[in-house]
């Protein structure tokens, strides 16, 4: 069964430090690519960070050097390290395989983790 849960989002002011994980199913995790990627109201969702199982990453221009995006085996998670946390920076984030996992036609996400950045 397919697992996807993200958490620690929050609010944080601008400035400020946050760190998201994502817990996937074990077989998803150990052979994808995974990224990180932020829903903002009225816009689609984009994929902001995401690493390779090798953990090659790539970042978005607008959060690199900001954001650190890892793999932590042990635990079958993704986690991601914010930094300097901008405004624009606020949305709900949702971990998935990148491409996103696709079942029954359907595309599969977690409920995700909201982020606000606000002072």
């Amino acid at each position: 069964q397919v697992q996807l849960v993200e958490s620690g989002g929050g609010w944080v002011q601008p400035g400020g430090s946050l760190r998201l994980s994502c817990v996937a199913s074990e077989d998803i995790f150990r052979s994808s690519t995974m990224g990180w990627y932020r829903q903002v109201p009225g816009k689609a969702r984009e994929l902001v960070a995401r690493v390779t199982i090798g953990s090659i990453v790539y970042y978005v221009a607008s959060v690199k050097g900001r954001f650190r995006i890892s793999r932590d085996a042990a635990a079958n998670s993704v986690l991601l390290q914010m930094s300097n946390l901008k405004m624009a920076d606020s949305g709900d984030y949702y971990c998935n395989t990148v491409p996103p996992l696709i079942s029954s036609a359907q595309t599969v996400w977690g409920l995700g983790t909201q982020v606000i950045v606000s002072s």
